[in-house]
């Protein structure tokens, strides 16, 4: 039986998960909606997983957590290492396009960028306040307009003269946007319009003062949408690399990493039928009022974090 590593990309938005071989190689990929319940998208992306590999010839011998929740899902799968998203994305670029120097990267409710020098993040960025440069901010017009967002790309590309729009924040953007529908511009050119939009809100928020060098990888799930795509190639005005599996580089780079932590213990696919649950309980001990997330496995505390100081460690079982 050969040896596999699990890795698990959980975001606000979706969550990605990988096995892969000894040789980094995809054995088994899924993509999900949170749906605002990372637990239980967990054990589903799980399931799916499971049910793509031959248990009797691939045994997952150790899992990689990274994204927004990447601590609550390590305790529920004993994850042997958890990592930011910046060390996974790059990791995981970095075994598919190693001469990478700049990635870009926008994901449900927020933007990276990691720039890369001999096979070495030397620089990065992240914005997660303002939301115009994101999926969510990207959907969210799309219902506006009456229009798939899966839609968007192809219908940008036929535009011929793409509408002006606000790019400072989701609010400009908005109304903008509506002005400009109300005056009698084509849907299509609005559309366009959005598209560069993004690009330019995160060029000037996340991009703001760095080099962009070619090659440049675009990932998240925005990286799907076409006219971003072009957008980002008229206004760098390099070519812009959209990998088919890009929407998996964080979940693929901290499956790599598990398998180099050389922490080995067998992943048991059945915790998708076990009950997990958070809770959230305010310590009074001292001015700082911290809330300590607390996870139960079937009614026994597993882990608890959140506290600042020791008054508020846990160390005895709380009820859930």
């Amino acid at each position: 039986m050969s040896k596999a590593y699990l890795g698990i990309d959980i975001g606000s938005i979706s969550t990605k998960g990988v096995i892969i071989d000894g040789k980094n190689e995809i054995i088994a990929k899924e993509y999900l909606w949170t749906e605002g319940n990372p637990v239980y998208a967990v054990k589903r992306l799980i399931k799916l997983l499971e049910s793509q590999i031959d248990t009797d010839k691939h045994k997952v011998v150790s899992v990689g957590t990274t994204g927004s929740a990447r601590k609550l899902i390590g305790v529920i799968t004993d994850a042997s290492v958890v990592k930011n998203e910046i060390t996974a994305h790059a990791i995981g670029t970095l075994s598919i396009y190693p001469n990478v120097r700049t990635i870009f990267e926008i994901g449900g409710q927020d933007s990276k960028i990691i720039l890369i020098e001999n096979g070495v993040v030397v620089d990065y960025a992240m914005n997660s306040l303002c939301a115009a440069g994101t999926g969510a901010f990207l959907s969210s017009q799309a219902h506006r307009l009456g229009v798939e967002v899966e839609d968007f790309g192809k219908i940008a590309l036929t535009s011929k003269k793409p509408t002006q729009i606000a790019a400072r924040c989701t609010v400009f953007a908005e109304s903008d946007l509506v002005h400009k529908a109300q005056i009698g511009h084509k849907k299509e050119d609005i559309i366009a319009g959005l598209c560069q939009a993004v690009v330019s809100n995160y060029l000037n928020n996340v991009g703001k003062g760095k080099k962009i060098i070619s090659p440049v990888i675009f990932q998240g799930g925005v990286s799907k949408n076409q006219g971003v795509k072009k957008a980002f190639e008229d206004t760098i005005g390099h070519e812009v690399i959209v990998d088919p599996d890009g929407h998996l580089t964080g979940a693929l780079g901290v499956a790599i990493i598990a398998k180099k932590s050389g922490i080995e213990r067998d992943f048991d696919f059945n915790i998708a039928d076990i009950d997990f649950i958070t809770k959230g309980v305010e310590c009074s001990k001292c001015s700082n009022n911290c809330e300590i997330i607390c996870v139960y496995k079937e009614d026994e505390l597993i882990d608890a974090w959140g506290n600042k100081c020791d008054k508020g460690a846990i160390r005895i079982h709380v009820k859930a």
